[in-house]
């Protein structure tokens, strides 16, 4: 009998979902913990009451000095003139009005002392005044009205220095404005009859545009996606999506729903199964007989066609499944493998229901990748369509829409024909999802290494989208398990320690996806070493992300082929026994397990703390394991020792710094080649070779200004080359 540990949260720490439940809902994920709050004081109007102590100022020395406004004198003596003429004589009548005082006008003795306190504390307390007040013989409440009315000018001044950068900011629009008046102007001189109409079009198609920049980085977006100069040229010249009116684009996507739903549950002829790989292969004839609409709708000149599908059950229902695909946030999150970026763009239609999802229409971008710099990114635009087809089943249907007459559209390298899923419940929270991918693509050149894998459609196709989504929800139910066997969570006692352990490895993962693929977040140059191997080095630097180190970042890559089968190769590089054998920085030192935490069925589904003990000092090491039917990934990091110890009991891991490295492992794509190291004889005849890219980081200089030199650079690739050097000869490989 398998014994459990019930786990307490004595520590909580803040939760990325919204229910314990099995059911598994990621509406939660993306929700960051409220706390309670009382509204502040407001008026009769519903304004805002703002305390005048409670203001704060910042201020510079160039405005203080020794002379003081004629205002804050005249409001010292308004202020104590009320105090004299508001005073009651023993009888509870008013009493004449005194004679009305002399303004006391300060001393430059004193208004140099008021200053320099200003300067340190712009709100002195009742102690600070009352001393004050003492030491340049004044009362303590004209010191505090000294105080309130020197705010009161710092203010002013802002306001004034802020009203001074609008109007300039105005000002340059009316002269741009005028500009482009002017310019309209010969325009419609020259075509009278269609200068309205190019107005009007002109309008829309910049509002269109503004919306794509902000979406994919121009202006602030909670995505943080960027782009770089080649990509926002294409954004200006993709705009025949939006010359198609929104019932237009809504009756694309009833046709393409349509056609989803035969594509998933057709079988022969449309589908024909291969002998050789067991894989679903689109009969293309058949399938333009079917849908002979789609004969003239792909892209122009040379292209390729990947068309594949694929079946699977997740651990979630598919209400739940179909709102995360609908949340681009949460639809990046479940394959952040595969997404670098992605945005909506635009809502075409509002869906209805409850959650508002059912018929909901919306125009997104996504930018797909490959975890290795040498095969290029896919930018695709498409419309997203939710719809339910019973009470237990929905489908999410993607299609690229253009006007026939769009010709910069033909610009784009990847369109997306009918695809999707049909997601169905089957029982106890699982559902099952029929997944359909199919894509008209350019053509284009892939370095031989991966050419095979990516001409075969595994790069991009059915059974990779469905394998990323039955490990991210295999995940989930691990992260919220509340009874966890023993075997389990090893070295961690607490729930709460459990799930930011587990937290602190899923950011260190995402972290090196985001550093490993050819996406524009970063540019990547080729470099030949001495020993003849091409890497790809990239750099940036780091100011504002608390998650990594503050400084210079180098990144260092290398693909290779290596004959072991992906399984072993998975194994090799996850057990901390034999990590001495190809880890560079450890020296050949012992490396022991101190906590291990399982997050899937599988046991390489793992996440692991080890420490490395040499001489001088111990290094802790965070290494979160990933596989599945398609890909495996290996990630690690040094991490602080005593952060650490405060994550394992369950503090908040999100501003820990950790620079991730690691290794992504996936079939070679040629699923027939014999193996030359194997573990077992069953492994020959169903697994081939690897693809192998390792990607190593290291911070060059901790100051951002810091310029980069090739000294740097050499010493990460050399640490490249000799870790690919120990894996060799650790698995008896000769240079292949």
């Amino acid at each position: 009998m398998s014994m459990a540990v019930e786990m307490s949260s004595k520590q909580p720490t803040k939760d990325f979902f919204s229910s314990p439940a099995l059911s598994l809902s990621l509406a939660g994920i993306f929700r960051n913990a409220s706390s309670g709050s009382t509204n502040p004081e407001e008026d009769f109007l519903g304004r805002r009451v703002v305390d005048e102590e409670d203001r704060t100022v910042e201020m510079s020395s160039e405005n203080s000095g020794p002379t003081r406004s004629r205002s804050e004198e005249e409001l010292e003596g308004d202020e104590e003139q009320e105090l004299d003429e508001l005073e009651e004589d023993g009888s509870g009548n008013k009493g004449k009005k005194r004679k009305r005082k002399k303004y006391h006008r300060h001393t430059t003795d004193q208004i140099r002392h008021m200053e320099a306190l200003f300067k340190e504390t712009p709100h002195p307390d009742e102690k600070q005044r009352q001393q004050l007040s003492k030491q340049l013989g004044l009362a303590p409440r004209q010191v505090k009205f000294w105080f309130q009315n020197r705010r009161t000018q710092i203010k002013a001044i802002q306001e004034r220095h802020e009203n001074s950068l609008l109007k300039a900011e105005l000002e340059k629009l009316r002269e741009e404005n005028k500009a482009m008046r002017e310019s309209f102007s010969k325009a419609n001189s020259s075509c009278p009859n269609c200068g309205d109409d190019l107005h009007l079009e002109n309008s829309k198609l910049k509002a269109e545009l503004d919306k794509l920049r902000a979406a994919l980085g121009r202006t602030p977006y909670p995505l943080q996606a960027s782009c770089s100069d080649d990509q926002e040229r294409r954004l200006e010249m993709y705009t025949g999506v939006f010359v198609l009116e929104k019932t237009r684009i809504a009756e694309i996507a009833n046709r393409a729903t349509l056609e989803l739903q035969k594509m998933a549950t057709s079988g022969e002829p449309l589908w024909l199964r291969s002998v050789e790989t067991g894989r679903e292969i689109l009969n293309y004839d058949e399938y333009l007989k079917e849908f002979p609409q789609a004969q003239g709708s792909s892209l122009p000149g040379r292209k390729s066609i990947e068309a594949s599908r694929d079946v699977g059950v997740v651990f979630m229902d598919a209400h739940k499944l179909a709102q995360c695909f609908m949340d681009v946030g949460q639809w990046k999150e479940m394959f952040a493998c595969l997404i670098s970026k992605a945005a909506t763009v635009d809502v075409i239609r509002q869906g209805e229901g409850p959650s508002r999802i059912d018929g909901a229409i919306q125009l997104m971008f996504g930018e797909m990748q490959l975890l290795t710099p040498v095969v290029p990114t896919r930018e695709v635009y498409f419309v997203r369509s939710c719809r339910q087809l019973s009470p237990e089943k929905w489908a999410i249907v993607d299609v690229s829409v253009s006007a026939e007459e769009d010709k910069e559209a033909s610009l784009l390298k990847c369109r997306k024909r009918p695809s999707g899923c049909i997601i169905e419940d089957t029982s106890n929270g699982h559902s099952k999802v029929t997944w359909v991918e199919h894509l008209d693509l350019s053509a284009s050149t892939v370095q031989p290494l991966f050419r095979s894998f990516v001409n075969s459609g595994l790069a991009f196709g059915a059974r990779h989208w469905v394998a990323t989504l039955q490990l991210h929800c295999e995940r989930l139910v691990f992260f919220m398990a509340t009874n966890v066997p023993t075997k389990d969570s090893l070295g961690v006692t607490t729930l709460a320690g459990r799930k930011s352990v587990l937290k602190m490895a899923q950011r260190m993962t995402q972290s090196f996806y985001r550093a490993i693929a050819a996406s524009s977040y970063h540019q990547w140059t080729k470099i030949t070493t001495k020993t003849g191997q091409d890497m790809r080095v990239s750099s940036r630097k780091n100011l504002h992300d608390p998650g990594e180190p503050t400084g210079v970042i180098v990144c260092a890559s290398s693909s290779l082929w290596l004959p072991v089968s992906p399984t072993l190769l998975f194994d090799f590089f996850r057990d901390e026994a034999r990590r001495h054998e190809w880890d560079a920085l450890s020296n050949g030192a012992h490396v022991q397990s101190i906590a291990s935490l399982s997050k899937g069925q599988d046991r390489g589904n793992s996440v692991s703390i080890q420490t490395v003990k040499s001489r001088e000092k111990s290094i802790w090491l965070l290494q979160d394991s990933c596989t599945n039917s398609y890909e495996s990934v290996v990630v690690y990091a040094p991490v602080d020792i005593n952060t650490t110890q405060l994550v394992i009991a369950g503090h908040d891991p999100s501003n820990i710094q950790i620079l991730p490295s690691g290794f992504s492992i996936i079939p070679d794509g040629v699923e027939s080649r014999p193996l030359v190291i194997t573990s077992t004889q069953e492994d020959r005849n169903t697994q081939g070779g690897s693809l192998l890219t390792l990607a190593l980081q290291t911070l060059i200089n901790p100051s951002p200004a810091a310029k980069l030199n090739m000294e740097s650079v050499e010493s990460v690739t050399n640490l490249v080359s000799l870790t690919l050097h120990n894996i060799k000869t650790s698995l008896q490989i000769e240079d292949c």
